[in-house]
């Protein structure tokens, strides 16, 4: 009997506790990898997050400069500053403000109620780009009540009012006055560039460009975004933080360095102005 049983034995305690830390070591290799796997995947996602973003609004910013002082043949409209084909707004940069971007392009109206040869109306429309302070709090800084160092963007499009004079957005549905489009934006710059590839104007802060003598010289427009990551993208400070990002080349005073674990992606391209020329 005593045979039968010592053949039928379990397991000693010892056996147990190497099982144990066995089990233990192989759980903490297991999370160990999750994490960096995750962590990874993070940060991949993130990174295509903002640049998809970015690039989705220059890409439309792009297609509307080259929209930019076009009209329809028999626009009988009068011409004033007010319709400048381009108008651009110079700011200071983070922690202050971004440029501003105006468009202006020539459209058509048509009203199928009215008689047939004067069913067609021209009109103007403008598209504007501006920034706002972003309302985003920063998860990084206790207490939830500050905001990021960043701004939205916001976007409009209006229509001329001939009387009385002015843009407006009315009841039309397609019309509509600073909608978001982008969040974490840390920077937002345009710069016009003439025939000679010289730049327009004074491109220091609070200045207005081109001026109303050279609405028409436009050729090409620098744009230059810069997006930050919504959550800290580096381990520490010494990776994300301390370099020097150029927002355009030939903007002065609009440099970036910022000590912290945000990745920011820079974004520049060269939109031309194709219809600009034609008047």
């Amino acid at each position: 009997m005593k045979k039968k049983l010592s053949n039928i034995a379990g397991l000693t305690l010892i056996e147990i506790l190497i099982a144990i830390v066995i089990s233990s070591l192989m759980m903490a290799a297991m999370f160990t990898s999750y994490t960096i796997v995750n962590s990874t995947y993070r940060q991949v996602t993130d990174r295509a997050k903002i640049s998809q973003s970015g690039r989705d609004l220059v890409g439309q910013i792009l297609r509307e400069v080259r929209m930019a002082g076009f009209r329809y043949i028999n626009d009988n409209i009068a011409a004033n500053d007010d319709h400048n084909p381009i108008k651009i707004t110079k700011g200071t940069g983070i922690g202050g403000t971004c440029d501003k971007l105006e468009i202006v392009y020539g459209g058509v109206d048509y009203d199928i109620t009215k008689p047939e040869g004067s069913r067609y109306t021209y009109t103007r429309y403008k598209i504007t780009y501006r920034c706002e302070a972003s309302d985003k709090i920063d998860d990084t800084i206790p207490g939830g009540t500050t905001k990021i160092k960043g701004f939205k963007v916001l976007k409009s499009k209006e229509k001329w009012q001939t009387t009385p004079a002015g843009w407006v957005t009315g009841t039309d549905d397609t019309l509509y006055k600073d909608e978001q489009v982008l969040d974490y934006v840390q920077d937002f710059v345009f710069v016009p560039h003439d025939e000679d590839g010289k730049i327009i104007g004074n491109i220091s802060s609070g200045t207005v460009t081109p001026s109303n003598t050279r609405a028409f010289d436009v050729r090409t427009v620098d744009v230059g975004l810069v997006i930050r990551s919504t959550k800290p993208f580096y381990r520490n400070d010494t990776k994300g933080g301390g370099v020097i990002r150029k927002v355009v080349s030939l903007t002065t005073g609009r440099n970036i360095q910022e000590k912290d674990k945000y990745l920011r992606e820079i974004i520049t391209v060269t939109a031309n102005a194709r219809n600009v020329g034609l008047n």
